[in-house]
């Protein structure tokens, strides 16, 4: 019987590749920063790396690192919070490159949301988790998950209708047509 082989470099490179797009484009969806969203997600990364026989040990090491790259752009966030007041005195950012006008408007959405609000969202609707392990993610009860996301779609909605884009959370539903014949 031979030995369990240990992860490699190869492993965690294949992991990098199949992750790092993603991570990326829901930590840019929760700062607003895709600056920001690449330096978290490198250091978390690099943080991976670090630890990766052990991460790989306990299973799938993605949930680890989405949490890493959240936290540290949450706190860079934090530390920069009066550098982007500035900024956003000045109007939002124009349109970045290859981000379409509705992606653009969605994380102009986002950013006007709670910091807690905004992580759910990105969470549960841009990387499709279950509230389950948003609750686990964020370590807070499935119930202030629900609460939170609640909470967040009626302003997405309110914000988003505001700017003339539809809802992506619709409130009620239109009447349906009924034929008529004659």
């Amino acid at each position: 019987m031979s030995a369990p082989t240990a992860p490699s470099a190869s492993d965690f490179d294949q992991f990098y590749t199949a992750t790092a797009k993603r991570l990326v484009s829901a930590v840019y969806a929760a700062t607003g920063d895709l600056a920001e969203a690449e330096d978290a997600v490198q250091e978390a990364y690099a943080r991976a790396w670090q630890r990766w026989d052990r991460l790989i040990a306990e299973g799938d090491p993605t949930p680890w690192v989405r949490t890493v790259a959240l936290r540290l752009a949450v706190s860079s966030w934090r530390r920069a919070r009066n550098r982007m007041r500035a900024h956003l005195r000045h109007g939002p950012p124009g349109d970045l490159p290859d981000l379409a006008p509705d992606r653009v408007a969605l994380v102009h959405a986002l950013r006007g949301l709670k910091t807690d609000q905004r992580t759910a969202v990105v969470l549960h609707h841009l990387l499709d988790l279950p509230i389950e392990q948003v609750a686990r993610e964020t370590g807070v009860s499935e119930g202030a998950v629900r609460t939170r996301l609640s909470r967040a779609r009626k302003a997405l909605g309110s914000h988003l209708g505001d700017l003339g884009h539809p809802s992506p959370y619709p409130t009620a539903r239109p009447p349906k047509e009924v034929p008529t014949h004659g």
